[in-house]
């Protein structure tokens, strides 16, 4: 009872010291924000103290150390957590009261959970003022990889297409948004993307469209190249999970998933902006090549799932289209895709 009365005694005589000093300060401060660190700082030593009041009681409780010595640790760690906050705020009303006097262009000195000043930045005057809780940010997502069909008729182990030749590229900017205020295990990931779909058939086939169908048939010449391409443009969605990194500064905080373990589990659902065939092949020694553009039928709404699992901004990517490729009364194919995905910040 005593070495808690000690420690309160202490901290509140801190705070008591700080008040003063904040109440003799003259020059402008952000008040508000001010006083949310403080808050902050004094909630961190607070912890810190609780974790090493239990840890000397538990030295004590398994007879490691006397009652004595043991009084002695507690009173020892109060002071250190009380001049701790007295120090950090001191240190934050002196950096406040500078960027104040030469109109924000010094930051930031950053400050670890110890108390201790791990780095100190010179801003320009062009600088921006740091935003203090960043929850959404931004990147360039890319992904490549192999696309196929599925279908009754066409499965993967006996498909009318070509596994290595039957690909798929995206490109699409994507935001991502932290659910929790105080927890970054979960976060928003959504976006715009252009999906292209590449299907290279077997055989020297191609689509052909005879009104509502569309079917593989053989080429009158050898196809030195078959090549089928569907573009989407789509909105995907995905719920991100993993651990992240916390870094904290005297003005901001920021958590980072930079080579960390990332899952994402959601879908896309968007619409189908054209299609096109590209045949190559030779007639009497001439080589032609022909660009065909046409509807073939596809469904123009496209919505399917996706998922991926990285470490860091390489994943492995997988995405299934729920719509089929071709409309009714065609046989229901649809796109399934395998490769990998970068988001680069």
């Amino acid at each position: 009872m005593k070495t808690i009365i000690v420690t309160l005694t202490l901290i509140m005589f801190s705070l008591a010291m700080q008040d003063m000093q904040a109440q003799n300060d003259s020059i402008p401060i952000k008040t508000e924000r001010l006083e949310t660190l403080k808050q902050k700082i004094i909630e961190e030593e607070k912890e810190g103290l609780k974790s090493e009041l239990e840890r000397i009681q538990m030295r004590l409780d398994n007879k490691f150390i006397t009652q004595e010595e043991a009084d002695k640790l507690k009173k020892e760690v109060a002071e250190k957590r009380a001049l701790n906050i007295e120090n950090r705020i001191a240190i934050l009303e002196n950096k406040t009261a500078l960027e104040e006097r030469n109109n924000n262009n010094y930051s930031s000195i950053e400050l670890l959970g110890n108390g201790k000043i791990v780095n100190i930045n010179v801003n320009h005057d062009d600088e921006k003022d740091r935003v203090f809780d960043k929850r959404t940010t931004s990147d360039l997502v890319l992904a490549a990889g192999f696309n196929n069909v599925i279908s009754d008729e066409n499965s993967l182990d006996n498909s009318d297409f070509k596994i290595g030749g039957s690909r798929f590229f995206e490109i699409g900017w994507a935001w991502k948004t932290r659910v929790f205020e105080n927890s970054n295990w979960l976060r928003v990931k959504y976006g715009v993307s252009f999906q292209f779909n590449g299907l290279k058939p077997t055989d020297n086939k191609f689509f052909v469209k005879d009104g509502d169908l569309t079917q593989l048939e053989e080429f009158e010449y050898d196809l030195d190249k078959s090549k089928f391409r569907s573009d989407n443009l789509v909105f995907p969605l995905h719920f991100e999970f993993g651990p992240s990194k916390k870094t904290e500064g005297a003005d901001y905080f920021r958590y980072n998933t930079s080579n960390q373990f990332k899952i994402g589990v959601g879908g896309y659902a968007g619409f189908n902006i054209g299609e096109r065939q590209k045949l190559k092949y030779t007639v009497d020694g001439d080589k032609k090549k022909d660009k065909l553009k046409s509807d073939y039928n596809t469904n123009d709404f496209v919505y399917g799932l996706s998922s991926y699992v990285s470490l860091g901004g390489t994943a492995l990517y997988v995405k299934y289209d729920l719509n089929p490729l071709f409309k009714d009364p065609n046989i229901e194919m649809r796109n399934i895709s395998f490769g990998l995905r970068f988001d680069i910040d």
